[in-house]
């Protein structure tokens, strides 16, 4: 056993004084990869390419709808889960841990006013998965049709199918005491961002489904 060990021992020594032996070149040292692809709704984690980074990745506030120029008080940033929930729900104490058990990311929002009376929220939700952002688009695409929310079942956004998007034209609401307020939501799901736009005037004047959609085909396109 020592003759045996003691063999080894020099092999090894001997080996690692002399110089390493180059390996032989590759047959085809410049080999083609794919180049990088959109991700889109038919992406899953096994389909994702190994040397594309998919733009949601990086910093989500670059990819939000700027304001346009002239518009006033125009802000963007990332907005904390908590605010989010206070400012747009009903139950904020019910939304935010549902919100947090589906995934959610982050929050992106940018806001402008076109004048004193018309204003503009973008947001731009994004989730862990598609799952998460689905569930969240779903839902709150689900009771638009109510007579509380828009009262109509909307419209379709040209190129996305009415599972993961459309615009609502609320009716004008004539609460007693207030100024008449129009108000427009878009809803629609990239991947695991869900685009969640907000029109309103608050002198009741008409809002355009063609201005909305304006918005919401730039904000794709961003995306």
């Amino acid at each position: 056993m020592l003759g045996v060990l003691a063999g080894t021992a020099t092999g090894y020594a001997v080996q690692s004084g002399r110089p390493p032996t180059p390996l032989p070149p590759l047959a085809q040292q410049h080999l083609p990869a794919p180049k990088p692809v959109a991700a889109d709704d038919a992406t899953t984690e096994q389909t994702v390419n190994a040397n594309r980074r998919h733009r949601s990745d990086e910093d989500l506030t670059k990819a939000l709808l700027p304001a346009p120029g002239g518009t006033r008080d125009a802000w963007s940033g990332y907005e904390p889960l908590e605010v989010f929930v206070t400012d747009f729900f009903e139950h904020p104490n019910r939304m935010a841990p549902r919100l947090a058990a589906d995934g959610l990311r982050r929050i992106a929002v940018s806001r402008w006013s076109e004048n004193e009376n018309r204003h503009v929220e973008v947001r731009l939700i994004q989730f862990q998965d598609r799952s998460g952002a689905d569930d969240y688009q779903s839902d709150q695409s689900s009771y638009q049709a109510e007579d509380k929310f828009a009262g109509h079942q909307g419209v379709a956004i040209p190129g996305v199918s009415r599972e993961v998007g459309g615009v609502w034209i609320y009716p004008v609401d004539n609460k007693p005491g207030y100024h008449p307020l129009s108000r427009a939501r878009a809803l629609v799901r990239r991947g695991d961002t869900v685009v969640d736009i907000w029109y309103a005037d608050q002198r009741g004047k008409p809002i355009t489904e063609k201005a909305l959609m304006s918005l919401v085909e730039r904000q794709l396109e961003r995306l």
